[in-house]
């Protein structure tokens, strides 16, 4: 069938790290897209070294090579919404922000990848500073986990009040709506999300899920709100769908590997649908 009478399909990028266990990063990022029938393109910025037990060796891609993927994306197939995961340095992180002005790319989704959801910092402070200055002001929406939300407000963040005072502040930062998610919290809290967008306060809340294997939630929660975007989803609507997507993935999670496994992105095929 010639290009001209085949269906108009959204597409979505993800400018993040590949995940060699398949559980998290771009992997995932496009799984998910091709979940919401939204055609999946990628700019890589680094390739790891990881299982389901622990990532083992990380190499960065060089600025100019992050900047060249998406360029060729933007220019030529266009790009509906665009999310950012693991940009892992300072140079990395300050191309994607002048590459997301140069290509006005819209409806971006920053997963600020700073700690990891039990607390480990991920990236030098050098280039935290530089996410915080370059890109999050670029942000449609942004989605800190309680680590990387305490590191935004230095504030310290264990109770529902406190998320909703960080989701304030980390608004006032220049992204146009933010999400504070609640996988790092405890007892009842755990799994409540926190969104701002300077008009609306909104507690978010699914059902909680009983598994071990969530390796790659942050990531593929950021990706369904970016291909909910891409659909024409209002930042809100997408961001509601986005959760009880990753909701019903975790309850087909997948229990591969030796350690922490990934959620079933393709849970309809699971339950031979």
């Amino acid at each position: 069938m010639p290009n001209s009478l085949m269906p108009t399909i959204p597409v979505a990028l993800t400018i993040a790290g590949s995940d060699s266990g398949g559980g998290a990063g771009i992997q995932a990022d496009l799984r998910t897209f091709a979940f919401h029938k939204v055609h999946g393109t990628s700019a890589l910025t680094c390739i790891t070294a990881q299982n389901t037990v622990g990532v083992n060796r990380v190499d960065a891609l060089p600025p100019e090579a992050v900047a060249a993927q998406m360029e060729a994306v933007a220019t030529d197939i266009g790009v509906q919404a665009a999310k950012t995961g693991m940009l892992l340095n300072q140079a990395i992180i300050a191309t994607v922000a002048q590459q997301v002005e140069v290509l006005g790319l819209s409806n971006l989704v920053v997963d600020p990848v700073m700690v990891s959801r039990t607390g480990a910092q991920l990236i030098d402070d050098a280039a935290i500073a530089t996410l915080r200055t370059a890109l999050i002001p670029k942000a449609t929406i942004l989605t800190p986990n309680r680590y990387e939300a305490q590191i935004l407000t230095g504030m310290e963040i264990q109770t529902l009040e406190e998320m909703q005072m960080a989701a304030q502040q980390i608004h006032q930062q220049g992204a146009k709506a933010v999400l504070v998610k609640g996988g790092g919290m405890a007892g009842n809290l755990r799994g409540v999300d926190v969104w701002f967008d300077g008009q609306q306060l909104e507690i978010l809340q699914t059902a909680t899920v009983d598994t071990l294997n969530t390796h790659g939630t942050g990531c593929t929660l950021s990706a369904a709100i970016a291909a909910n975007l891409a659909l024409g989803y209002p930042p809100l609507a997408a961001t509601r769908a986005a959760k009880a997507y990753v909701t019903t993935a975790l309850r087909y999670a997948l229990a591969i590997g030796k350690g922490q496994g990934p959620v079933g992105h393709f849970f309809p095929l699971l339950k031979g649908e």
